[in-house]
């Protein structure tokens, strides 16, 4: 059997085993919430006020590689990836879709790759890299909170796990280099920051 069959295959038993089989109805309300982007807005508030607590006036380069990273994250899944793949989502074919359960809109038409998965593990790598540059913290929980969302998505019957794949490869390609970038201009603001901050004794 070819490899790309093969996956397929697994694809379609997969999201049947996740949507169907394993479901509880406790889960169902808890993994919509959670891949609703309107749940995370707390945790996004939260990075703000840490940056503009940790930077100060530097936070422009925090906020302005996080707007980067979902930008390219998520016009590169949505609308380059997705229309050049053209694989329906799982809850859009007419073959599977009978066997999934309903639990939100379907939405478009196409889910390769998943612009969940690419947004919030992009995000969740470059803050990864930016959180160790600034505080020397690693956030290892930022890696699970983007794989709990991803796993929302195939749980819903909107993706694929090999979406999910694809997007998380996306999106941490895309937030490393939003974190390389973090890293080459950090060094320049804090240079910037001695020069024009002289001691109390000199103002």
């Amino acid at each position: 059997m070819p490899l790309l069959q093969w996956i397929e295959n697994l694809d379609r038993a997969l999201v049947v085993l996740i949507n169907n089989d394993t479901d509880r109805a406790w889960l169902d309300p808890v993994m919509t919430l959670l891949r609703h982007p309107y749940t995370w807005i707390p945790l996004y508030v939260y990075m703000l006020y840490l940056a503009i607590r940790k930077l100060e006036w530097r936070a422009w380069l925090f906020t302005g590689c996080t707007l980067l990273t979902f930008a390219i994250t998520d016009s590169l899944s949505a609308a380059v990836m997705k229309p050049f793949f053209g694989r329906l989502r799982p809850c859009q074919d007419p073959d599977l879709g009978p066997l999934l359960r309903d639990l939100i809109d379907c939405g478009g038409m196409y889910g390769l790759p998943s612009s969940h998965a690419a947004n919030h593990f992009g995000l969740a790598a470059f803050w990864f890299i930016a959180i160790l540059a600034i505080t020397g913290k690693k956030w290892h929980w930022l890696w699970i909170w983007a794989a709990i969302i991803g796993y929302a998505q195939i749980y819903v019957g909107k993706h694929y796990p090999s979406d999910i794949v694809v997007g998380g490869v996306v999106g941490l390609i895309t937030g490393t280099g939003a974190g390389w970038l973090f890293r080459r201009l950090w060094p320049v603001t804090q240079r910037y920051t001695l020069v024009y901050n002289p001691p109390a004794s000199l103002r």
